[in-house]
């Protein structure tokens, strides 16, 4: 006896095969992620200055890198360093499912929920791009007036510029270390 059956599943095609005589049935899972889904992917560096009432301009191409449907909001965190995380909405809900998720009858996890979530706050592009940083995240990053945007895959960093360069590996010989250490297979 042959079944074969289509069952989709969030924008994921599960093939079912059951195969089977008498009391033995054999059962076959395949997926089919057919779908495809727009990936954020933000790289380079990018010297900004803020205006007098503390917004920054997004670069041209890091605005073009902002997900369809959610270009207007942003969400903004403290850094662990001493620096501001920028995220497009669609990413930081990946984040905040991770961290929701800790169970809240651990300490340590509620300390951290409670750190972590105490400095984000979402922020919306206006006509031209800008968004306005609030006072209390760019005392935090010690930003001014200059802006070092950073592009770290799904994420944008956003630095003080001499704070940046200390955080830098000035040795390629460290780099690389830590290339083989993480990227090597």
């Amino acid at each position: 006896m042959f079944f074969l059956s289509t069952i989709s599943i969030q924008n994921v095609k599960k093939w079912v095969k059951v195969v089977g005589s008498g009391r033995k049935i054999s059962i076959f899972v395949m997926e089919d992620k057919t779908t495809t889904t727009s990936m954020t992917f933000f790289t380079s560096e990018y010297e900004c200055k803020l205006d007098a009432k503390g917004r920054l301009v997004l670069p041209a191409r890091i605005k073009s890198q902002l997900p369809e449907g959610d270009s207007q909001e942003l969400v903004l965190r403290k850094g662990f360093e001493q620096c501001l995380i920028i995220y497009p909405l669609v990413e930081f809900k990946k984040v905040f499912s991770k961290i929701s998720g800790l169970n809240e009858f651990n300490e340590e996890y509620r300390k951290l929920q409670r750190n972590f979530l105490s400095g984000v706050v979402t922020v919306e592009l206006d006509g031209n791009g800008r968004f306005l940083i609030p006072k209390n995240m760019l005392t935090y990053a010690n930003i001014d007036k200059e802006v070092m945007l950073i592009g770290t895959g799904a994420k944008v960093e956003a630095w003080n510029p001499a704070i940046y360069e200390k955080n830098q590996i000035q040795d390629p010989g460290e780099l690389s270390k830590l290339a083989e250490k993480y990227l090597n297979e």
